[in-house]
């Protein structure tokens, strides 16, 4: 594997013998992702501040053209790992950003599990990472084996969208026909992320449907939604008898959680971006012995710093959602995860890459 990013490095430097095109963007992109989140959001704002170019490299294309615009782009940016990055030796007049997909720190990746060597050798030629807080700077120092003048708690550019001028009247009018959903009933969304183990994966195992909708069907309506990488880790399928609806393909999940009025989950960093919305949250943890004992583990104490409370049955979920969830330590929860919870981040990271490629 590593030889195959080695070659990709090899290639790539012979292009960065051209001159820098200091009015070229580049993103690094997956091919089989629509153009959208931070990306999106930065490309927005640069677009903005003056006639930029725009570049974007797939990664699993090689395409000689692209490869030239990106080793001749003034800045770069990631959103997620792009391995080939420790081989490739950029023009020192270029920035290259990793803004990362996922908000705050939640569960324990990268670095802080495995493949160290691999991750110092791209953040060595990374010139910034972004992340959402100064508290969470040391588990990302440890995630992407970066030194820590390099992180730069700027914000979530994508989590701009939560303070747009969204109608959410009419986004849950469109819900509510596109899966005949009536108007009265409150959303609950549940999120449960995957599990390497898969016994634990079909949470309908757990997730007692007819009990639910038995005691909060007159008020509620139940929406799942789970993770793409469910499929890898659960060969049979996901479903039971029983009314709720299946958004595990709906396009928007940002738009999901607009209007929700729940949202339900275990593991998923999901809950960090709800917690700005300051809605309840309910951690329905059924296996958390067998996730904390042979998964990755977390950055914070799972049983006290969550926004929200922590149930293990269908019986004591649906207690609490009849009683009310309490979320009393939300506020504090989203100072550890957010420095800025204001709409501005995309403009902050701009702001500070402009300001970054002037002085050189």
């Amino acid at each position: 594997m590593f030889f195959k990013h080695k070659v990709f490095g090899k290639i790539f430097n012979v292009f960065t013998k051209f001159p820098i095109n200091d009015n070229l963007i580049s993103f690094i992109i997956d091919s089989n992702e629509s153009f959208s989140g931070n990306l999106e959001y930065i490309k927005n704002e640069f677009e903005k501040r003056g006639n930029f170019e725009f570049n974007f490299y797939y990664k699993d294309q090689l395409s000689f053209s692209s490869l030239k615009k990106l080793a001749t782009s003034k800045y770069v940016f990631l959103n997620d790992n792009f391995f080939p990055l420790a081989f490739m030796n950029f023009n020192e007049r270029t920035l290259v950003v990793q803004l990362w997909h996922a908000p705050g720190a939640f569960k324990k990746f990268g670095g802080s599990v495995e493949n160290k060597e691999m991750l110092k050798l791209i953040s060595d030629n990374t010139d910034f990472l972004i992340v959402t807080s100064t508290y969470i700077e040391d588990y990302y120092h440890e995630a992407f084996q970066i030194d820590k003048s390099k992180i730069k708690p700027l914000g979530l550019p994508r989590a701009d969208y939560y303070f747009e001028n969204h109608d959410i009247g009419k986004l849950r009018d469109e819900f509510n026909k596109k899966y005949d959903v009536p108007s009265d009933k409150k959303i609950i969304l549940y999120t449960p992320t995957f599990r390497e183990n898969e016994e634990f994966n079909n949470v309908f195992n757990y997730l007692d449907l007819d009990k639910f909708n038995e005691e909060l069907s007159d008020e509620y309506v139940l929406v799942l939604r789970l993770h793409p990488k469910i499929k890898k880790f659960y060969s049979e399928d996901i479903s039971v008898d029983g009314y709720y609806i299946d958004c595990s393909d709906y396009k928007n999940e940002q738009e999901l959680l607009l209007i929700s009025d729940i949202l339900i989950t275990d593991y998923s960093s999901i809950m960090i971006e709800f917690a700005m919305l300051n809605k309840p949250i309910i951690f329905f943890a059924y296996d958390l012995d067998n996730y904390l004992n042979n998964e990755r583990g977390f950055y914070l104490d799972y049983k006290k710093d969550l926004p929200g409370p922590i149930v293990w049955d269908s019986n004591g979920l649906i207690s609490v959602i009849l009683e009310g969830v309490d979320s009393s330590n939300s506020s504090s929860f989203l100072k550890t995860q957010f420095d800025y919870v204001d709409g501005k981040s995309s403009k902050r990271v701009v702001d500070f890459v402009l300001d970054k490629g002037e002085r050189q």
